[in-house]
């Protein structure tokens, strides 16, 4: 059964089942919201904890993570602002649901943000799964990952996020000293059932 606590942002919570996998941080695409990935994390880590908050900025009615100035281009301004935003609800919901640093599992515009929260407040996350992520900062300032460990998983038929753009962000990621397996697939933006097999072998594995 899913709680929800006021908190800043709108959001489920459902408690663990088991004691093996860490909790996710479950974060939305553009127009998605806190039940989208709901079923995704329990396929990924069955008896996980799920902590899924919906995006707290709308683009035509749509709920998203950050604002864009058009496809492609990001408010940074509102990047920064909104990654701390989340890392600090995640810190509230850490304590007010006893649970441990999550990994974040992120989807597009959810990807994103979970890429700029793990720049800009490292401590905040235990790793991520980012599916069809972009960079969200030209020129992030420095992180210390000390081996966070980050999966990205690209579509090589992808419209929307150019090939250099994520292998720009697995670049940085790794500068900082993330330990990053990225992946392309066979696929274009959306997931596919590898996608899940990939990513669920991979949280068994931490």
């Amino acid at each position: 059964m899913a709680v929800v606590h006021a908190l800043s942002h709108a959001h489920r919570f459902v408690p663990a089942t088991g004691r093996d996998s860490p909790p996710l941080l479950l974060l939305h695409g553009t127009g998605g919201d806190e039940n989208d990935l709901l079923p995704l994390g329990a396929a990924l880590a069955p008896g996980a904890a799920l902590l899924s908050p919906r995006g707290g900025v709308l683009e035509n009615g749509m709920p998203r993570f950050f604002r864009r100035l058009a496809e492609g281009v990001f408010d940074e301004d509102d990047v920064r602002l909104q990654a701390n935003r989340l890392a600090d609800f995640v810190e509230d919901a850490r304590e007010a649901y006893g649970i441990a640093a999550p990994v974040a599992v992120g989807f597009s515009n959810g990807a994103n943000i979970a890429a700029a929260t793990l720049l800009l407040r490292p401590r905040a996350l235990s790793g991520t799964v980012l599916l069809r992520a972009m960079s969200p900062l030209k020129a992030p300032p420095p992180a210390r990952l000390d081996g966070t460990r980050v999966l990205m998983l690209s579509g090589a038929f992808d419209p929307i996020v150019p090939a250099a753009d994520v292998g720009g962000l697995a670049a940085t990621l790794k500068a900082d000293g993330a330990v990053v397996d990225h992946q392309t697939l066979p696929a274009a933006h959306g997931l596919t059932q590898a996608d899940v097999q990939i990513a669920k072998a991979w949280l068994s594995a931490l």
